[in-house]
């Protein structure tokens, strides 16, 4: 995915004499999800840490960012979108069978292992429960395939980054 994203938006800021950002391939890290909340209005994370788009809820990532040397013609700044969580019963929280979101953030190393486990085989198969149990944009949810993709990719980054570190 890393490297499909980063050939496609290379071409595309070529094309437009942009520099691109990835959120991705080591330091120095750039704060995409600030700039998200600048570019689309968004005010605040959701209660799983990451950002709640107000038409498309869970169901939309960054996967690069471009610095363009001139404003587009038609541009707007955007103007501050509704926070689709308030109000919400936070479904979300209450789903996720081993706890990996609280008040402390959101513990991966936990959510891991859990994916790793026979009991973890319906994230796997399906994604993270937390994510799908958010009642806003249900119909924009990835496809099967898509989610056993990231899901195994987020699995097998913590095992990677534990063996790596195991040597040292």
């Amino acid at each position: 995915m890393d490297r499909w994203s980063k050939r496609t938006i290379d071409a595309l800021a070529a094309d437009l004499g942009a520099i691109a950002f990835y959120p991705f391939g080591g330091p120095p890290y750039r704060p995409f999800l600030a700039w998200a909340r600048r570019a689309e209005g968004l005010r605040s994370p959701s209660p799983l840490g990451m950002l709640i788009h107000p038409q498309h809820g869970l169901w939309h990532a960054y996967r690069g960012a471009m610095a363009l040397p001139y404003v587009p013609d038609g541009w707007e700044a955007p103007t501050a979108a509704p926070i689709p969580c308030n109000g919400c019963a936070r479904p979300c929280l209450q789903t996720c069978p081993v706890r990996a979101f609280g008040a402390d953030g959101y513990n991966a190393a936990a959510c891991r292992r859990h994916l790793a486990s026979p009991a973890g085989q319906a994230c796997m198969e399906g994604g993270c429960l937390a994510r799908r149990a958010c009642p806003v944009a249900p119909h924009l949810s990835y496809a099967a395939a898509q989610t056993q993709f990231h899901m195994q990719a987020f699995r097998d980054a913590g095992a990677a980054a534990t063996a790596g570190s195991a040597g040292t």
